[in-house]
């Protein structure tokens, strides 16, 4: 999942959809594909690897027309080949599609539909809305009716864009969910679309960005947008700088702000070609990990720094309770200075979202001296940490150019819950059925991160409400704990207001003493394991006069009888549960600071990089 483009209009769409989708390399990806309407039928090129792959298919075998489809794609359903590369043509061949997203119920769709004798010519979940569609319009509906019930159908977050060859003058495209944007450029008799701006800046700056749970019909003389049920909405038209930083936000202030919304892409990618969701397996190739090496391991260090130190705290939970080994996190700047225990049978991971982080590059290289096997989780592809490491993985979630990391967290969350997974599995202490109900769990991630950021509005009065605090405090437990760390950081980075996070448990060994009306406190209480403590731990705060924040499931009762504010999360699995309620408080964080008039792209005294010791 990862680059859109499309063009309707009177010149030919290819050379403006493969100029568009090279815009958006930036994003990675493992395939591409356009799907071009020529001489009454819908043509398709698709290739594995880099666009140059595609764009050399093409001048061997060229097509032109309008309109147009093209798309990069990370693989999410099936390995990285042409046969799974988007767009997809239905059985017909009179229908195409192109997708962002994971549809939650495609195992159910598919076996519906090939049960009706639809034929699946891929391994992915995207096929599906292409068949779904047609099923539709044999019904008599037309390309908007029929894609319009098929949205209805599919779960998930999701970025959709359809053409037919029975309808050649429309492209119907929707946003369901925070499946990362889907933007319309409105041209002079033509009209583009894009899963971001860079793609079709060079051909205009008016742009109408598709909300959730919106869809278009949009052809070459205009664009109709309306509700997924059918109510015709009256957009609205943004025109986009001329500069060229600023066309990158898009439709958001700050870099901060449109990283926290991208994370539903993030994670997506993120998950993109490394798990299978019909066996139920997890594939991490790059970490060069065997069942020999699996099993010989004793225990692992996770080193880091900052928000990094706090994913591996996450991690540690995870490793600890899925794979059965004995973890221990371990901050960068203090690895090679505490003569760690190692050996041949020790894993030193590090991570980190540079690649480049001076002191956690120095732990991996204590953990080299004494024998470690090395590995890291990076964003920055053929960085340091990377190159030096015995395997990798990578986090796919596209550059971070503000310098408080937010999806850069959220992404090392779900790779070492993958991780963890796959160890497990190698190491033989998983059985089948719990290892297939972990990796179905995945399938929920881009949707419960769509809806938690979809309630930035609410975070935002609450950080009206606390924009003149001078000190906060969080607390957590368990898997949420490091969650407490996080969120406190956050708030110091950006807002430059003191906080501190807390183990929950240990706020009355010495933190309750600061607990009054002027010390607001930040409880993350979900509905996991250690619900009941937080409860307690709410409750003691209250009795002292504190303003209690709480981040809650959706429903909570005993929550929201106690707390001051509210910041509700979607319910979920409760190890996957720190990658939604750590949402809040980043949104909380960004709101205060730029009410505070701050700049949260480049605080001050911070680098995205820390390149020394």
């Amino acid at each position: 999942m990862c680059g859109i483009v499309g063009y309707i209009g009177p010149r030919d769409a290819t050379p403006i959809i493969l100029n568009g989708l090279k815009r958006l390399e930036y994003r990675g990806y493992d395939s591409a594909g356009i799907a071009i309407f020529e001489n009454e039928k819908i043509e398709v090129r698709r290739e594995p690897g880099k666009l140059e792959n595609l764009e050399a298919t093409v001048r061997e075998q060229p097509i032109s027309g309008a309109p147009g489809i093209g798309h990069t794609r990370w693989a999410t359903h099936g390995a990285p080949s042409a046969r799974n590369a988007h767009p997809h043509l239905g059985n017909s061949g009179r229908v195409v599609v192109v997708h962002n997203g994971i549809v939650e119920n495609f195992l159910e769709l598919k076996d519906e539909l090939a049960s009706e004798g639809a034929v699946f010519n891929s391994d992915t979940d995207t096929e599906t809305i292409v068949l779904l569609v047609e099923r539709h319009q044999s019904t008599g509906l037309s390309l908007t009716e029929a894609a319009r019930k098929t949205f209805q159908q599919i779960r998930g977050a999701h970025g959709v864009v359809l053409m037919s060859a029975e309808e050649p003058d429309k492209i119907v495209c929707a946003r369901i969910g925070n499946a990362g944007g889907v933007v319309i450029g409105l041209g002079d008799g033509e009209n583009f679309i894009a899963s971001d701006i860079p793609a079709i800046l060079e051909h205009t700056r008016r742009v109408i960005f598709l909300e959730s749970h919106q869809m278009a019909i949009i052809t070459a003389e205009g664009v109709r947008v309306e509700t997924l049920e059918g109510e015709e909405l009256k957009p609205q038209i943004h025109t986009v700088s001329w500069d060229p930083v600023a066309a990158e936000k898009g439709e958001y202030r700050h870099f901060m702000q449109k990283e926290i919304h991208e994370q539903v892409r993030a994670l997506t990618n993120t998950l993109a070609g490394r798990v299978d969701f019909e066996r139920g397996k997890i594939r991490l190739p790059e970490l060069n990990l065997t069942p020999e090496i699996a099993k010989r391991i004793q225990k692992i260090y996770i080193t880091a720094c900052g928000t990094a130190a706090y994913a591996g705290m996450v991690g540690k939970t995870l490793i600890e309770k899925i794979a059965r080994v004995p973890v221990e996190v371990v901050i960068g700047s203090e690895f090679r200075y505490s003569d760690p225990i190692i050996d041949e049978n020790t894993v030193v991971l590090a991570i980190s979202q540079s690649g480049e982080t001076a002191d956690t590059l120095a732990a991996m290289e204590e953990g080299r001296k004494k024998g470690a096997i090395i590995w890291s989780i990076v964003n920055a592809i053929g960085s340091q940490a990377m190159r030096v490491a015995d395997g990798s993985i990578s986090m796919q979630t596209g550059p971070e150019i503000g310098v408080a990391s937010t999806k850069a967290f959220t992404a090392p969350l779900v790779d070492q819950y993958m991780l963890a997974i796959l160890l497990a599995d190698l190491r033989g202490v998983l059985d089948d059925k719990t290892r297939k109900a972990l990796v179905a769990d995945l399938r929920l991630v881009p949707d419960l991160v769509g809806r938690t950021l979809q309630r930035e509005a609410e975070v935002e009065k609450c950080a009206r409400a606390l924009k003149d605090i001078r000190d906060c405090l969080y607390l957590g437990r368990g898997i949420n704990m490091p969650i407490a760390y996080e969120g406190a950081l956050k708030l110091k980075e950006i807002s430059y207001i003191h906080a501190e996070g807390y183990p929950a448990g240990e706020m009355k060994h010495g933190p309750i003493a600061l607990i009054d009306e002027n010390m607001p406190v930040v409880c993350i209480a979900p509905t996991d394991p250690w619900h009941e403590k937080m409860i307690s731990q709410i409750q003691q705060a209250k009795a002292r006069n504190g303003t209690v924040i709480a981040v809650a499931t959706d429903g909570d009762e005993l929550v929201a009888g106690m707390a001051d504010y509210i910041l509700w999360v979607p319910e979920c699995p409760w190890m996957l549960s720190p990658i939604v309620t750590v949402l809040p408080l980043q949104l909380l964080a960004y709101h205060i600071a730029t009410i505070r008039g701050l700049d949260v792209d480049q605080p001050r005294n911070l680098a995205k990089s820390v390149t020394v010791e």
